[in-house]
């Protein structure tokens, strides 16, 4: 794959989300859940999970945007940024397992 693309895939995926809820969405749906850049398409998505887990093999991606929220720490109010949050369905007997990635 040519260095200039993946460079530019590495700025999509920010981390992996690992909670409950996208715990639970994975055993349902076989699904891995990623905080990815707000400005990331579905498609870019897709090619840069595919890039960075050779083995896998993505059926599709749903989207989320998760807006700015009022926070306080102490005395001081602020804001929040916005977040995007990516569903990433895989197909059928493919499995991401972060524990071997650490």
């Amino acid at each position: 794959m040519n260095p200039r693309k993946i460079d530019s895939l590495a700025k999509v995926l920010i981390a992996p989300l690992i909670s409950e809820k996208a715990t639970r969405s994975g055993e349902r749906e076989n699904s891995v859940v990623f905080w990815v850049n707000t400005k990331a398409t579905k498609c870019e998505i897709k090619q840069a999970v595919e890039a960075f887990f050779p083995n896998i093999k993505v059926e599709s991606v749903r989207t989320m945007i998760k807006g700015r929220s009022f926070v306080t720490f102490g005395q001081v109010e602020g804001r929040t940024k916005k977040k995007k949050k990516a569903y990433v369905k895989l197909a059928a007997g493919h499995q991401i397992n972060f524990a071997e990635f650490e």
